[in-house]
């Protein structure tokens, strides 16, 4: 009790309401789990070495310094269901930026694990909402099938990107990656792959030249929206749990569009839509220091021009990868449009993103088709 007077005093009036939200979400946290920390150099076998979370029949457990989070427009993969946590070290804290990922400290641990609900097997349509996020009461090894859990430390060398596979009760380290069989619910099979340590390079290390690892998702704009299962705001929550420094007024800070908004996007929201969810899936690539900056298509959200973004932009390399089509955008005619193409096909000489995924995402085709139905013009 002590603590939780503490935590309103400290925080002042204004920050009540968001400590008031914050205790009651600690029924989420186990508090007898404490975070363990390890050499990502020297990583250990078992995911449950780091005590991260516990599953039980009870549901999933944080522990008492995790945290649970969410993304405005997550990553596509495969219709697999999320759940992602920070553990920032006790008394060190993670360093607004308004752009890029935020500052965090040595020792901090981001995990991801994917998957999917045992009552409903992963569709080839959009008939499972992507968006759909799981209450971590609700997650057990009898409700849901774990396929994996990725972890990014924070070395004192940098981000190291750690896979671990699930296998009964526990998941255990995969270096080399793996590839998973999951049923369809036509009777088919869908090949999962579960990335090896070299393959999370390919997405993490934003920045060609150096190579260095960088979270995606904890940026201002990713995470700027309500906190998972709560009305509160989730960069507040983390002010409020005092792991987050310099967060600017709320109203200043950037917020990609949330593909979890019921409806299509209307004629105003759709640009914003879009390039959300190009930035989200490619940007990390399509970037001016990305491994794709070659290509001359730039993705992440920042001020482009409609040529970087492909407007009557031809391929830098042709091949089967263009689909026989000739630019990346045609205005009015998202259908035969390059890049409209390398996200429906699941060629994997030609789909994109090159990982991460087996079938195309529906939606977010169709929401990249309708954008460049918007656009007016035509190439010459």
């Amino acid at each position: 009790m002590f603590h939780e007077f503490h935590l309103v005093r400290k925080l002042g009036p204004r920050s009540v309401l968001a400590a008031i939200l914050l205790l009651a979400a600690s029924s989420c946290a186990d508090q007898s789990l404490l975070t363990q920390r390890h050499s990502a150099l020297e990583p250990p076998n078992q995911l449950s070495a780091w005590n991260l979370f516990r599953v039980s029949d009870q549901g999933l457990r944080l522990a008492q310094d995790g945290t649970h989070y969410a993304l405005n427009t997550p990553l596509f993969s495969d219709y697999a269901q999320k759940i992602r946590t920070i553990h920032v070290p006790d008394g060190q804290q993670l360093v607004y930026n308004n752009s890029g990922a935020f500052d965090a400290p040595v020792g901090t641990i981001i995990s991801k694990t994917f998957l999917y609900p045992k009552n409903n097997a992963m569709p080839h349509t959009v008939s499972m909402d992507t968006t759909q996020m799981a209450a971590l009461k609700d997650v057990s090894h009898n409700s849901h099938t774990l396929l994996e859990t990725r972890l990014l430390v924070k070395d004192v060398s940098g981000w190291i990107a750690l896979p671990y596979k699930w296998d009964g009760e526990d998941a255990y380290l995969a270096i080399t990656g793996d590839l998973l069989e999951v049923p369809v619910d036509d009777g088919s099979v869908l090949d999962y792959l579960i990335p090896s340590k070299n393959q999370c390079a390919s997405c993490h290390a934003t920045n060609h030249t150096t190579a260095a690892l960088e979270p995606i998702g904890i940026k201002a704009r990713h995470l700027n929206r309500h906190a998972p299962h709560s009305d509160i705001n989730q960069l507040a929550q983390w002010v409020s749990q005092q792991q987050l420094a310099d967060l600017p007024e709320l109203s200043t800070v950037p917020a990609n569009y949330p593909l979890e908004s019921k409806g299509a996007p209307d004629s105003a929201q759709l640009d914003h839509a879009a390039r959300s969810y190009l930035d989200i899936n490619c940007g990390h690539c399509h970037n001016a220091q990305g491994a794709a900056d070659t290509s001359g298509l730039l993705l992440d959200y920042q001020a482009h021009s409609k040529r970087d973004l492909g407007m009557c932009k031809p391929p830098i390399a042709a091949g089967r990868g263009s689909g026989g089509y000739f630019y990346s955008i045609v205005p009015g005619k998202g259908a035969e449009s390059i890049m409209t193409f390398r996200l429906r096909t699941t060629d994997p000489g030609s789909m994109m993103p090159e990982l991460g995924r087996s079938v195309a995402h529906q939606q977010g085709v169709e929401l990249i088709e309708a954008w460049i139905d918007s656009f007016e013009g035509e190439c010459l």
